[in-house]
């Protein structure tokens, strides 16, 4: 009975932060940056505002937390991928994966690419640059190339990400492609870029 107390208290903090960050996230998809306030972020959470100054710092620390959260691959998304399947599979797997997850939470998505009214920002873009760095090992590792890829290759699946997140926004903000459209558009371009383009980054 200790134990499992003990347990509880350590999970606690972890909890309490979750909670206060999925708030977060919440409120700046739905507002600007400027509009929110971490007093809001504390109401919302039902918590004092000291604790999310506690967990998370300044309100840019919070808010830098949400964009970072909303736009990197977790590095677990790709432990359910078929690995040992053609390539096909595996190109059709990662696209779906992607436009699960958008549509998903599309509001706070959108939001982070937007950067939220602080396009601009170093900090912010530092946040995006790695958050793209993460996608884009992803998408290489997803095609069977993600073991130790030359820095051409970085950037052309550096690339290959910003033709999603383009076409992730005409589909969800611009509502002018339809999901299946946007699943071929991708899955069509990540195969040819594999096969035509990314053998000649060495």
């Amino acid at each position: 009975m200790h134990v499992e107390a003990s347990r509880r208290r350590r999970m606690e903090p972890d909890s309490r932060r979750g909670e206060i960050l999925t708030v977060a996230v919440r409120l700046f998809s739905r507002r600007p940056y400027s509009e929110v306030s971490t007093t809001d972020v504390a109401h919302a959470a039902g918590v004092a505002r000291g604790l999310v100054n506690h967990y998370f710092g300044t309100k840019k620390d919070l808010y830098l937390e949400v964009v970072r959260v909303m736009l990197t691959v977790p590095r677990d998304a790709l432990e359910g991928m078929p690995a040992d399947e053609p390539l096909e599979r595996r190109v059709d797997a990662i696209v779906s994966w992607f436009l699960d997850v958008v549509s998903r939470h599309s509001t706070s998505w959108l939001a982070a690419i937007n950067a939220g009214g602080m396009a601009g920002d170093a900090q912010v873009d530092g946040v995006i640059a790695e958050a793209i760095d993460v996608a884009a090992d992803s998408v290489l590792d997803a095609v069977g190339l993600g073991v130790e890829p030359s820095e051409a290759l970085r950037g052309m699946a550096r690339s290959y990400v910003g033709l999603a997140v383009f076409t992730g926004r005409e589909w969800l903000q611009r509502g002018v492609l339809s999901r299946e459209q946007v699943h071929a558009l991708l899955a069509a371009s990540l195969l040819a870029l594999v096969s035509d383009v990314f053998p000649q980054a060495g």
